[in-house]
């Protein structure tokens, strides 16, 4: 079962089309064993840099670029040459990752900045559910999910080449200082549970938000559907989507992921109202127990003392994010389909946001 099988691709749209003539001799001269023709098509996923597979008579790869050069970029957004240098330098770690083949930082090239990796074949799951998996099979998955947060939150940033791949300290001050300049960036509609989030946040960082031993490598969006799975056996074989990566708060990365308990179903496949022993799937708490022990905590009851804000933090971000993709559906240059409706999400996960705010 390959990548393609589970995500689909489709042809290239029309506001991120490229000459694909320059691509292909820019592969020949750069690209070791690379040979034409080259057929691209466009993956149906990626609401912020389109991806790509690139189709040779001998192999596949994937390209991401950044949007074509009608679209006018936010500010630290579409960082792609943060991607492939991240992915990079965790190839052959206990993260699993493409192989990256090259980077070209020239636009003279396409028009636009772009990578080219490894093609992964494996599955991708969308429904964090997993309604066509068996009760065991969802245990095993979350589990090992929760492997590869616990292994990329105890990697050894010095080690890997990364110590200067995010600032130091104060990570949530300067976290939630740029989703607030992204959201006021990209404001279509008034949210006033966003605005009372843009004050309340900054103001009520806990104790355990600002320790500066805490560092790692934080991946920014780790959720089920940006991993690629075994096409037989519960084993992620990548982890998708760099594009939000730094050096920060394991913590913040790892309420994020958390994040799906407390989403109901729907726009963004949460779990939450759902009968997770029914179904196999671990508890909230079992899940950050579990994480708990892997990365050496030996008390979880810490971990979940300032979780209400954690989460309120992690879901203003992720209206931060939405509201820049509705601002792109209404600019014309959103990169999906699945952009309208998660962009129209922004008020509702404000409002959930507010709540844990509230309870904080």
């Amino acid at each position: 079962m390959d990548l393609q099988h589970n995500i689909g691709t489709k042809p290239v749209a029309a506001s991120h089309q490229f000459d694909i003539g320059a691509l292909e001799a820019h592969l020949a001269q750069h690209l070791p064993g690379f040979a034409g023709p080259l057929t691209v098509e466009q993956f149906k996923g990626g609401q912020s840099n389109p991806t790509y597979k690139l189709i040779t008579p001998q192999r596949a790869y994937v390209m991401r670029s950044k949007p074509g050069p009608a679209v006018k970029l936010l500010p630290q957004a579409h960082a792609i040459e943060r991607e492939f240098r991240v992915m990079k330098a965790l190839h052959g770690s206990a993260v699993p990752v493409a192989e990256m083949h090259l980077l070209c930082e020239d636009e003279a090239v396409i028009g636009r900045a772009f990578y080219v990796m490894a093609c992964v074949d494996g599955r991708v799951m969308w429904d964090q559910a997993l309604p066509d998996l068996s009760p065991e099979q969802r245990g095993a998955v979350y589990d090992e999910m929760n492997r590869v947060i616990a292994a990329l939150h105890s990697v050894d940033v010095g080690a890997v080449g990364l110590a200067d791949y995010g600032k130091p300290g104060n990570y949530f001050e300067r976290q939630i200082g740029r989703w607030s300049k992204q959201y006021q960036a990209s404001v279509t509609q008034d949210i006033p549970a966003m605005n009372r989030l843009l004050e309340w946040l900054p103001a009520n960082i806990p104790d355990s938000a600002r320790d500066a031993a805490e560092v790692s490598i934080v991946h920014g969006d780790f959720r089920l559907d940006n991993l690629i799975f075994d096409a037989a056996e519960p084993r992620v074989k990548a982890v998708l989507d760099w594009e939000l990566s730094t050096i920060g708060h394991p913590l913040a990365d790892f309420s994020y992921h958390c994040m799906a308990w407390h989403i109901p179903p729907g726009t963004f496949r949460g779990i939450a109202g759902l009968d997770h022993a029914a179904l196999g799937i671990p508890s909230e708490r079992e899940y950050v127990r579990r994480y708990c022990e892997r990365t050496g905590r030996a008390d979880p009851e810490a971990v979940v003392r300032d979780w209400n804000f954690y989460l309120a933090y992690n879901l203003f971000r992720l209206a931060a994010i939405v509201q820049g993709i509705a601002k792109r559906v209404e600019m014309g240059t959103a990169a999906s389909e699945q952009a309208r409706a998660n962009g129209a999400a922004a008020p509702q996960l404000a409002a959930l946001a507010w709540g844990f705010a509230a309870k904080a």
